[in-house]
């Protein structure tokens, strides 16, 4: 992983605010060559009011889907879960009943990760949910190198329609990439349809 000048002195300064020494490999050179593709299921879309309600992650290595290695944690939560937000993800009240509290559950999830570069569909929201509690337990926010599926997509589609409007959509990605809908829509589902896409997109780069 290169880093920057720049980037260098960004991650000097975030782990000097660490709180925790037991988390600072979560700075360490990543050298398991996997990456992990991850989703959060949140009560709305914002980081500022919103809280986590699961979180669902999965490994790639050499170009494969560890599939027996996800990580998938419900989350205690404080607020009301809406109607409209249960049509989404279909999480229920009764559904987190055996949920962990979400300072163990962020620290299952960054025991998870490590210092392995963080894959996944319109990131920055799910690494603002991530850090919203990352923040008070370790006074950092995550190091790590993250990669945006949907902007490897549309650099590849602006190069073929520089004029064209590119639909960023989910499912239009999917199909496009003539990748199949797995239809449950949770955290664990959402990451492992993700890593299909960036399987996709970074093997048949140029195609």
């Amino acid at each position: 992983m290169l880093y920057s000048l720049f980037d260098n002195y960004k991650r000097k300064r975030n782990l000097a605010k660490l709180k925790d020494n037991g988390f600072s490999y979560l700075f360490d050179k990543d050298e398991s060559g996997e990456y992990v593709v991850f989703d959060t299921e949140t009560t709305g879309l914002n980081p500022k009011e919103d809280e986590i309600l699961s979180i669902g992650a999965v490994k790639i290595k050499d170009n494969k889907i560890l599939t027996s290695q996800t990580f998938e944690v419900y989350v205690k939560n404080s607020k009301k879960i809406s109607s409209k937000s249960i049509e989404i993800h279909k999480i229920r009240p009764c559904d987190l009943e055996n949920a962990r509290n979400s300072k163990d559950a962020v620290k299952e999830f960054l025991e998870f990760i490590g210092s392995r570069p963080l894959i996944g569909y319109y990131l920055e929201f799910d690494v603002s949910m991530i850090n919203k509690y990352v923040k008070p337990i370790l006074g950092i926010t995550l190091p790590n190198e993250m990669i945006e599926v949907s902007e490897i997509y549309f650099n590849q589609k602006i190069t073929l329609i520089p004029q064209g409007n590119i639909d960023l959509r989910f499912d239009t990605i999917l199909k496009n990439c003539s990748l199949p809908n797995m239809g449950s829509h949770n955290a664990v589902n959402d990451a492992i349809m993700t890593a299909m896409i960036y399987l996709k997109l970074t093997q048949n780069k140029g195609k």
